[in-house]
């Protein structure tokens, strides 16, 4: 038996562990030690079949956590009213927000012209990773009009939600105003929160939230894993 096909067999061995939900999206895949020792070869041939797998878009890796099947693509709607955790409870999701940074600072030109600031306002600066069933499917920004909103930061702490925090500001209800849509390769440092390779395609979205009154609530980008999202446009 040759060496290429050992590892066609543990790569079909694998993939067949993969359809039957042994591992399932997201789960990840034993080390290369453990499947060594499973398949009584070594781990050069268990590399060429991970790298199979990872060619067919079966696996992703992370550098230092190992090797994850790849999530299968979600619906994630662009509408008026998307709320993240919503859309990815109505996908059969588990959401979760982490919080890389929160602080409050005097905002660039651009973000004082988003969200129509005065000089000398500042602003609420969120960012951190959107995760799906544990997945990393998202790096966001946001920046909020601390003046307007002074308790936010406290809430966004409090409830890792936009939408919750904003309550409790007393803004019931709020609407997407614009919404831009890009493509652009990841940058390390998006790479790496996301667990992609550099220069893997993302999605880019850059919107402004705003109150019933219209005021500005709420500019955002957010980077999305190009793998594991499927665009729709909701015109409800």
């Amino acid at each position: 038996m040759t060496d290429g096909t050992v590892w066609q067999q543990i790569r079909n061995a694998l993939r067949a562990d993969i359809d039957q939900g042994r591992y399932p999206p997201g789960g990840k895949l034993p080390t290369e030690a453990d499947l060594s020792r499973r398949f009584g070869v070594n781990r050069h041939t268990i590399r060429r079949a991970l790298a199979e797998l990872h060619a067919a878009g079966l696996t992703r890796s992370q550098r230092g956590s190992g090797v994850f099947v790849a999530a299968r693509p979600m619906s994630y709607p662009l509408g008026p009213r998307v709320r993240f955790h919503a859309s990815m409870e109505a996908a059969g999701q588990v959401p979760a927000k982490e919080i890389l940074r929160l602080e409050t600072i005097p905002p660039s030109g651009r973000e004082a012209e988003m969200l129509s600031l005065k000089p000398g306002e500042q602003v609420h600066v969120w960012e951190g990773i959107a995760h799906a069933n544990d997945v990393p499917l998202a790096y966001f920004n946001s920046w909020f009009p601390a003046g307007l909103l002074p308790g936010l930061a406290a809430g966004l702490i409090r409830t890792h939600s936009v939408t919750a925090a904003l309550a409790q500001e007393g803004i019931e209800d709020y609407t997407r105003r614009s919404t831009e849509l890009t493509a652009e390769p990841a940058g390390p440092l998006h790479a790496r929160h996301l667990g992609v390779a550099e220069r893997a395609p993302l999605l880019c979205t850059v919107s402004v939230n705003v109150d019933g009154q219209g005021r500005p609530v709420e500019f955002g980008q957010t980077w999305f894993a190009g793998d594991r999202v499927r665009m729709t446009l909701d015109h409800a």
